[in-house]
């Protein structure tokens, strides 16, 4: 089951794929469109045994011919589409806790958004990539309430979907209330434990049940009571409980609205959900938003990079 733009191809001869963009590639000048066709309508599995069919046939690597024969936007974008799904998010949270300064931004979408089997895959290819242990990594980088809750998220131990407990929803939703609008400073704690630990159906009802005791929605709360990039971590783990989609259409249209465009973002995102729930995020997008995914790329991106973006996207939500 799945909601991505991108399944796999059929028909697929991923030799005669290696054949196509080595010739992309030869000689003088680089044939851009075939590699962002073929890459683009294989899915992940497909690319790798490409890559493999690759160095078979020519003794070269598919990926550093990539990065040798393409430029800029459209070379990380080609290159992040050869990376295993796991692996693309591993990379991405190695390189968000590298060196001076966190991509806070980057943890707190990886990790609010991933299914607790998600992470608990993530942090298993980290370790057998980086040989690193993710969690020690991100403590090592990251402190206070930020810090703690991004730690509840790496247990990856939110309690299954099941029944929902009329009376603990209401329990919840009270000791929100009471650490929250009720008290003098915020009761942090309180929020970690039950947003990164409660189940999804569960906290969409503490939620509904908030807002009729308090008045608000959680959200308003959230950042009326917290700050910096608790708040921010807390905020996406809210809508991701509401909608992963609609969590993930908010952030690309973040990435491109207003002057300039967070091109990182734009990939990470398209790219790791390309074969999940682009579909979705279509939907939430033209809903949310006035106008679809497929248009404010079209508008906000050029060249080879804007062709293999509206590829990936799929087609136009009118």
């Amino acid at each position: 089951y799945t909601r991505g733009t991108v399944t796999a191809f059929s028909p697929f001869d991923a030799r005669a794929d290696a054949e196509a963009l080595r010739k992309a590639m030869k000689g003088m000048g680089t044939d851009e469109e075939t590699i962002l066709k073929i890459l683009i309508s294989r899915n992940n599995a497909q690319r790798q045994e490409i890559a493999s069919a690759f160095k078979t046939l020519f003794g070269r690597d598919l990926v550093d011919d990539l990065k040798s024969e393409l430029t800029g936007k459209f070379e990380t974008l080609m290159v992040s589409l050869m990376r295993p799904a796991y692996i693309f998010d591993a990379h991405a949270l190695k390189h968000a806790i590298k060196g001076a300064g966190t991509n806070e931004k980057v943890l707190t979408e990886i990790l609010a958004s991933r299914t607790p089997e998600e992470i608990r895959k993530i942090k298993q290819v980290y370790l057998q990539e980086y040989e690193a242990n993710l969690e020690d990594k991100i403590t090592g980088e990251t402190s206070g309430h930020f810090q703690r809750m991004l730690v509840v998220l790496l247990q990856a131990n939110r309690d299954p979907d099941g029944g929902v407990d009329e009376g603990l929803v209401e329990q919840d939703a009270q000791v929100l209330f009471r650490a929250g609008e009720l008290k003098w400073g915020t009761d942090e704690e309180k929020f970690i434990t039950i947003l990164g630990t409660r189940s999804i159906s569960h906290l969409r009802r503490v939620f509904d049940k908030y807002m009729t005791i308090s008045g608000f929605q959680i959200e308003e709360t959230i950042d009326r009571e917290t700050s910096g990039d608790l708040e921010k971590l807390l905020l996406a783990v809210v809508k991701s409980i509401r909608s992963v989609p609609g969590y993930l259409a908010e952030t690309l249209y973040y990435s491109m609205k207003g002057a300039g465009t967070d091109d990182a973002t734009l990939i990470r995102v398209m790219v790791s959900r390309s074969e999940i729930d682009l579909l979705d995020i279509r939907k939430e997008f033209r809903k949310n938003f006035a106008k679809s995914l497929y248009q404010m790329i079209q508008k906000d991106t050029s060249g080879d990079y804007r062709k293999a973006l509206l590829f990936l996207c799929g087609g136009d939500d009118d």
